[in-house]
Parts: structure tokens; sequence; C-alpha cells
């Protein structure tokens, strides 16, 4: 019965580092676009930039919290 729990406790914490990305990158992509239309630039600059910077943020997050302590 302990495995069983140590399973579910893992899937949740998979389940809410996928909802935190999803939310983090739908939240930079609506960040980057509105950026770039205030500034007036006709490259989508921060459009691209924001996006990846969090896939960075999260990769980096990842490898901190599996990490051996």
């Amino acid at each position: 019965m302990k495995d069983n729990s140590n399973r579910n406790k893992i899937l949740y914490e998979y389940a809410g580092f996928a909802s935190q990305l999803m939310v983090a990158l739908g939240l930079a992509v609506y960040g980057g676009y509105w950026s770039d239309k205030k500034l007036n630039l006709h490259f989508p600059l921060l459009l691209w930039v924001l996006p990846l910077a969090v896939i960075a943020v999260m990769i980096v997050k990842v490898i901190k919290d599996t990490s051996n302590k």
C-alpha cells in the first residue's frame, strides 16, 4: 500500500508541473505578443524570447528538483 501512495505522489507532482508549464507558457506568449504590439516591434522578438526563457527556467527547476541531494 505504501508503494501505491508513493506512485500517486509522483503522479501529482508531474501533473502539477505540467499545469505550471502550460500556464507559464500561455502567459509568456500573451505577454510577449502584448509587449511586441505595445513597443511597435516589426519582428516578434518578445513573443519568442519570453516563452524560451520560461522553458529554460522550468528545465532548471526540474534539474534542481530531481538531483540527488
